[in-house]
């Protein structure tokens, strides 16, 4: 299968560096343009909720359902469900989301093979860039609830906890959902991370792992409510 090139690899690319003095000021536009579109889009967004899995999750299975009933979940407690916009575990959850009556929110990304949005969005924008997808992903979302997934879910949840862990952003929750998937990488960050000081005690707290919804999606709620008294200065801080 051909692939196509996208405009991520050709900014990053390292063979035609003779282009980077002609181009990247031009290209530095466009991405401009794309944190613009991004803001004006989702700035009136009412609070909302991350949820990152993979793109190869089946219709039908374990997995896919409960992305469905977390979607459904938040929803039902008032908060908008933003995914990568692509198929699997992200169309489960913005179908949830939507089939309970709440809004559904995609974030796509240009790859180098096909991959359109999935058609339980009400909001949807497609990124170039990555690194300004995951801006909006994160200025835009109170917490970051994740399924079971590969590399991408991976890389979203990692940087989500080195955000948390240095304080560029602060009380955002991370919930992992699914026990059996997760378990292996939580033993993982205590037994090698954590017992040899790579990380300490207090980074361990900043997951949640989970296989029930109403508990994610309560911690969830009990964080967004402590965000809202922060902006209204309600809160004891």
């Amino acid at each position: 299968m051909k692939h196509r090139i996208t405009n991520d690899t050709h900014l990053l690319d390292t063979i035609h560096r003779g282009e980077w003095k002609h181009r990247d000021s031009w290209r530095a536009l466009r991405i401009l343009s794309e944190f613009v579109e991004g803001f004006d889009t989702l700035a009136d967004l009412e609070p909302a909720v991350s949820v990152f899995g993979s793109a190869r999750t089946k219709p039908g299975t374990a997995d896919y359902e409960l992305g469905e009933r977390l979607g459904a979940a938040l929803a039902k407690a008032g908060l908008g469900v933003i995914t990568g916009g692509g198929p699997g575990a992200m169309e489960a959850a913005n179908r949830g989301a939507r089939e309970a009556g709440g809004v559904s929110i995609g974030l796509g990304i240009e790859l180098p093979f096909e991959q359109k949005l999935n058609d339980y969005i009400d909001i949807g924008l497609d990124f170039r860039y990555f690194f300004v997808r995951k801006t909006m992903f994160v200025k835009y979302s109170q917490a970051f609830c994740v399924l079971p997934g590969g590399y991408g879910t991976m890389d979203e949840l990692f940087e989500a906890l080195t955000l948390v862990q240095t304080k560029k952003v602060t009380r955002f929750p991370v919930v992992l959902l699914g026990v059996d998937f997760w378990s292996g990488l939580i033993d993982w960050l205590r037994d090698r991370m954590l017992h040899t000081t790579k990380i300490s005690e207090p980074d361990l707290d900043l997951l949640l792992l989970t296989d029930d919804v109403d508990e994610a999606v309560a911690h969830v709620v009990k964080e967004c409510a402590f965000l809202r008294d922060v902006d209204t200065g309600k809160a004891d801080v």
